[in-house]
């Protein structure tokens, strides 16, 4: 189950994981990069983010749905 997006935890995130299930053929490796990277930079607007523990702090893991590749589109130039 996905988590709120939590600023607390934010400040503790050490580690970032994009998972891309579905959409893993649709966009090359240099693509999956560019998306991964603006869909952490605005983890707070993602559809499925969870926080999992570590050692360290936090792993940021988001799941890409259909309605983040929408959104990202849309911000598109």
């Amino acid at each position: 189950m996905a988590n709120a997006f939590d600023p607390y935890r934010e400040a503790l995130v050490m580690e970032k994981v994009t998972v891309w299930g579905e959409f893993t053929k649709q966009f090359d490796s240099v693509e999956q990069e560019q998306i991964a990277l603006k869909l952490h930079t605005a983890a707070e607007d993602a559809c499925e983010l969870e926080y999992e523990r570590t050692h360290t702090g936090f792993c940021r893991v988001i799941t890409v749905t259909e309605d983040d590749l929408q959104r990202l589109q849309a911000s598109r130039p």
